[in-house]
């Protein structure tokens, strides 16, 4: 469905009807326009224009579309599985997906390009992004000269935006997850103001950060359990820390060699 979506110039509001569209994609093709417009939070003439900016007739016309892909064909047989597997299994549908994706691997390599050349690598991650940014930062310092974590919001959160830009930062990855706090999306528009690029790390290409980011990376969430699944996420900060060691071969591999002798140096680990 993302691909009826991509290179569309949209308004943050068409935005919103597209990513509800997504998230709903099961169900989405059978909905009225007016159903669509209370799923997204819009007015029922939204989804008229949204329809119209894609270059449909209208919503009618796009519903069609959207109705041809998705497999509305007899339901597969019930498995057995109980919520929990079929939580995981979903997770599984997602990494394939992505997998697919990744057979280009342009913006992958940009945004690598654009954080391994930033000195200092401001990194942030509100809320639910929080851990995810820690963890990207944990592993990123091995390779990296100066990580930056933000994950604590806060009146001196645009402070250390401000500091990381004036030391030399140049790009700035956000790592924005549902329920995309405003904080964030503020932060990065302030960012991008002060000339900082801005990489995207959210859940789908049409997520309210997208139209504020350089590049966006992609990675579905799972849905299916009381609290969202991170598994999509997780896996695309490793890929984007593997391209940026890619970018960089012999600073990596001088930085690893310092941490793997201090390591050892000290005692670190038992094994």
């Amino acid at each position: 469905m993302l691909d009826l979506f991509q290179g569309a110039r949209l308004t943050p509001t068409q935005r919103r009807i597209a990513h509800s569209l997504v998230q709903h994609a099961s169900s989405a093709a059978f909905l009225s326009a007016a159903e669509v417009a209370e799923l997204a939070g819009v007015s029922q003439p939204s989804v008229t224009r949204f329809a119209m900016a894609l270059g449909y007739a209208g919503y009618p016309a796009l519903r069609r579309e959207l109705r041809a892909l998705v497999d509305v064909g007899p339901a597969p047989a019930d498995s057995g599985d109980n919520a929990m597997q079929r939580a995981l299994r979903a997770e599984t549908q997602h990494l394939e997906r992505m997998a697919d994706q990744l057979g280009s691997l342009d913006a992958v390599r940009e945004a690598a390009g654009l954080l391994a050349a930033s000195r200092p690598l401001p990194v942030l991650g509100l809320r639910a992004a929080g851990p995810l940014a820690g963890y990207f930062g944990y592993f990123a310092a091995k390779v990296h000269p100066d990580v930056r974590v933000l994950d604590g919001g806060g009146t001196m959160l645009l402070d250390r935006v401000d500091q990381a830009r004036a030391a030399g930062a140049t790009a700035m990855l956000a790592i924005v997850l549902p329920r995309y706090p405003r904080e964030t999306l503020d932060v990065i528009r302030e960012a991008g103001a002060a000339g900082l690029r801005v990489v995207a790390l959210t859940d789908s290409a049409v997520s309210p950060v997208a139209g504020h980011a350089d590049v966006v990376l992609p990675a579905p969430v799972g849905t299916q359990l009381v609290f969202d699944l991170h598994t999509g996420p997780m896996a695309m900060a490793m890929v984007l820390l593997q391209a940026m060691c890619d970018a960089a071969p012999e600073q990596a591999q001088r930085r690893l060699e310092e941490f793997e002798a201090y390591a050892s140096r000290r005692h670190l680990f038992e094994a």
